[in-house]
């Protein structure tokens, strides 16, 4: 894992096509955005632990996997953003 320090407005840049910026640090929490490619699929980590779950492996699968309530229930804390993120 690498870890880098950022400030706000600094940027990461990911295989020329994925760039993370740092929008916002407030106490212990950080707003960023990630401008990437529509078929970049991203994902927050604990809904992609609940699709695992579903999926019964490992592997990849669909977004639809996950169940529509839990997924509301994690969606219903988060703020809006102008590309859909799962």
């Amino acid at each position: 894992m690498l870890v880098l320090s950022r400030k706000v407005g600094q940027r990461l840049v990911i295989d020329d096509n994925i760039t993370i910026v740092i929008n916002r640090i407030a106490g212990n929490r950080v707003q960023i955005g990630i401008e990437a490619p529509d078929d970049v699929h991203i994902m927050r980590g604990e809904l992609d632990k609940i699709r695992r779950q579903f999926s019964g492996n490992d592997e990849a699968s669909s977004v639809d996997s996950v169940p529509v309530v839990l997924a509301a229930e994690f969606d219903a804390a988060s703020e809006s953003t102008s590309r859909s993120i799962h």
